[in-house]
């Protein structure tokens, strides 16, 4: 009798998706209002929408695409961050979504400041000076799970480490719109910075899985490597919703900045919810669509306050164990409309007075 075919320790030693645990936990309960899932609640832009609903029967569409991407996004990206984002010395690839990396190992989560949220940069200069060095560091800006940004002096001083190092500098701006309160998003250009960014928040598109990567033209092979990664991977993003991208790019930035301010209001809304932790325990919201809440020492168990707030108050949040921060809660505030938002934030609140008053009673 032979030996049992072995999973996996790879895959045995990975977490289960939170998002994973999380659905499990709405389908068992009644009427629930999620506030975990990082979405936003708009649709794609009608007009670009309009546009590709016929495209289903053009032959091209159903066929492989460039591995780098179609040609005429590629070029409308290539303007984009030229004007937008002040990046004039990158080349694009268009991925299926922002999160495509692959072959990552030996991953050390960096402290935060605990007022701010933002990066530590002594502890960051401590560990690019360790043998060996690390070989990458990436940050989100603004953050995930955090609702925090890194200005652009901090980001600067990050990515000079990383340089003197000889360390990538990977920087996600898949939130790059999403800024509040007159605070500016920005990004950093050089020989060992890859920007990247997602069209699935700030144009609703978190199905049709369209992102993409700016990196330096300068680098040789480069682009090379990528097109192994991206050929073994998916080979390339969805035709259609490349289309539906480039369509979405052609209605503008002001569409999506429009939306986002209407976000304000959820933000407001969430803030008092979560009240009953205390002020000075509830940060981020400064960009992204979170904030991020600690909960009294002795509720050290988050997926447990998660689990109850589930089950007895019908309100759903990520817990911070899923990002490294065992006793926090992530709450998103961007997936729902403001009326249902509304109906989520009295729960969550109610939710919360409870237990600081009387704890997790069933």
């Amino acid at each position: 009798m032979g030996s049992k075919a072995k999973l996996s320790k790879r895959a045995l030693e990975t977490d289960t998706p939170v998002m994973v645990q999380i659905q499990k936990l709405m389908r068992g309960a009644k009427d629930a209002i999620s506030l975990a899932q990082g979405v936003v609640y708009w649709q794609p832009p009608e007009q670009a929408l309009e546009k590709v609903q016929g495209l289903v029967w053009e032959p091209s569409i159903s066929k492989y695409g460039a591995d780098e991407g179609l040609p005429e996004l590629r070029q409308a990206l290539i303007e984009k961050l030229q004007r937008e984002n002040n990046l004039n010395k990158v080349a694009v690839m268009i991925t299926a979504g922002a999160n495509q990396m692959t072959g990552i190992t030996d991953i050390l989560v960096g402290p935060a400041d605990s007022k701010t949220l933002q990066p530590d940069i002594e502890w960051l200069e401590r560990t690019l000076s360790q043998d060996p060095v690390p070989k990458l560091v990436t940050v989100v800006n603004p953050g995930n799970p955090s609702g925090g940004y890194i200005p652009k002096p901090l980001l600067l001083k990050m990515s000079d480490l990383c340089k003197r190092a000889g360390a990538w500098f990977v920087v996600d701006n898949t939130y790059e719109y999403f800024m509040y309160d007159g605070l500016k998003h920005s990004c950093i250009e050089d020989d060992h910075i890859v920007n990247i960014f997602s069209f699935s928040k700030a144009y609703g598109m978190m199905g049709w899985r369209v992102g993409y990567i700016a990196y330096p033209e300068a680098v040789d092979g480069f682009a090379a490597q990528l097109l192994k990664i991206q050929d073994n991977i998916p080979i390339c993003a969805s035709i259609i919703s490349q289309r539906l991208a480039l369509h979405s790019l052609e209605v503008g930035p002001e569409w999506v900045r429009e939306r986002v301010q209407n976000l304000v209001k959820n933000r407001e809304m969430l803030e008092q919810a979560l009240a009953p932790l205390g002020e000075e325990n509830v940060k981020g919201g400064e960009g992204a669509i979170y904030l991020w809440a600690k909960l009294p020492e002795k509720f050290p168990d988050d997926y447990e306050v998660v689990r109850w707030l589930v089950k007895k108050h019908h309100v759903v949040v990520i817990p911070g164990s899923a990002s490294g921060g065992p006793g926090y809660l992530r709450v998103s505030f961007g997936g729902l409309k403001e009326a249902d938002c509304e109906i989520a934030a009295y729960r969550l609140k109610k939710g919360l007075e409870e237990l600081m008053k009387d704890g997790m009673v069933e």
